[in-house]
């Protein structure tokens, strides 16, 4: 497994990073273009929503705040399909509803992370019932197992929570060995729980190098964080998951917010010094939301003339990276985020701050809108 992708996911999805849940299946016509390469395009296209505590008050989350985002990923984003991840069942299960209610495509992915493993399968068993309900009531909807397990889940690799299990990672600090076949048989039960509670189409969010078991799963999912300088290029890199011949769904793609973020990949995030009083950029980054807009949407066309399944932009807003003037405070930079949050304090939010949509919005949704030919 890569560092950068271990990396990007922790900081980037909770504790501040990473996808995906899995997507309604249906008709044979679609399942049979995931296999063999559907040549009008993606069948889902959509962007990540984390449901999180926040690190302040204001910025968790919130049922009014999530309504307004959910509106805003159908009818502004023009997206037909929607990640909901992390933790808090009553949180996911609000958040996958009201996407559902809004007829958007949803991919369910609980993310309970540095709890006993019995605790992470307990909260995807919760996380799968509520799937199963809303597939049951018509609702178009896959249950994702998780994310990366490898960084998630204690007693994969050494470390008391996840930041010491990315040094250890990082450093060589593991067995490789032992560390694969504690992987896999988490993943096993990770897929046995889901099977029990949820009747439609799983997956797993991997990382690009993963060692998954994809026969315990319905489609192959990957967190995909590559820079290339020629398409051809991510094309022979994404061609390598098709051997299983399942559908194939980009789970997670993004990047930062600056120049030179995408090629930095999964680590574009780590540009902020956080012992400093006030969190602060390092370096001199030039904000670039062209930049970040072009590498997602140069992303979706690849994506699209492979004729993958599905792919997901990470991610709709992350409230506790707000965008600032200065840019030594400018933490949007180090955002993979769409819209830029505002607070209207310098240093703490108010319930009252706002997102702005950023060029990366308004070129996803010129995208999302157009619909290949029938």
């Amino acid at each position: 497994m890569r560092s950068e992708g271990i990396s990007r996911a922790r900081f980037l999805a909770g504790a501040a990073a990473a996808g995906v849940a899995g997507t309604l299946g249906a008709g044979s016509r679609a399942e049979a273009a995931g296999r063999t390469g559907n040549r009008r395009g993606l069948r889902y296209r959509g962007v990540s929503y984390e449901v999180a505590d926040g690190e302040t008050p204001a910025t968790g989350w919130n049922a009014t705040r999530m309504r307004g985002d959910m509106r805003a990923i159908k009818d502004g984003l023009r997206a037909d399909s929607v990640s909901v991840f992390g933790d808090g069942v009553d949180r996911l299960a609000a958040t996958a509803s009201e996407a559902a209610d809004r007829g958007l495509h949803v991919w369910l992915q609980p993310r309970l992370a540095d709890r006993p493993p019995r605790e992470i399968l307990e909260h995807l068993a919760e996380t799968g019932r509520h799937a199963e309900r809303l597939r049951r009531d018509g609702a178009q909807v896959h249950l994702s197992v998780g994310c990366e397990f490898v960084l998630f889940v204690p007693g994969i690799v050494p470390g008391d929570n996840a930041v010491e299990r990315i040094k250890n990672l990082t450093s060589g600090n593991f067995d490789p060995v032992t560390m694969m076949r504690r992987l896999s048989a988490f993943t096993a039960k990770a897929a046995k729980v889901g099977r029990s509670v949820f009747g439609g189409r799983m997956t797993y969010g991997a990382a690009e190098d993963d060692e998954v078991d994809w026969d315990l799963f319905d489609l192959v999912s990957v967190n995909y964080y590559s820079s290339f300088p020629r398409r051809a290029d991510h094309v022979r890199e994404l061609t390598k998951y098709r051997r299983w011949r399942k559908p194939v769904v980009i789970s997670e793609f993004g990047t930062c917010t600056y120049v030179g973020a995408p090629q930095r990949g999964g680590m574009g995030w780590d540009v902020v010094d956080y012992d400093k009083p006030r969190p602060e950029i390092i370096g001199h980054l030039v904000r670039s939301e062209r930049s970040q807009a072009e590498y997602l949407t140069g992303l979706l066309d690849v994506f699209e003339a492979m004729g993958l399944y599905a792919a997901l932009t990470y991610t709709f807003v992350t409230p506790d990276a707000p965008h600032r003037k200065d840019p030594r405070y400018d933490l949007d930079l180090a955002g993979y985020a769409i819209v830029k949050p505002i607070w209207k304090t310098r240093d703490a939010p108010t319930a009252h701050w706002h997102w702005e949509p950023k060029e990366s919005f308004h070129a996803l949704a010129r995208h999302y809108g157009r619909r290949p030919p029938t």
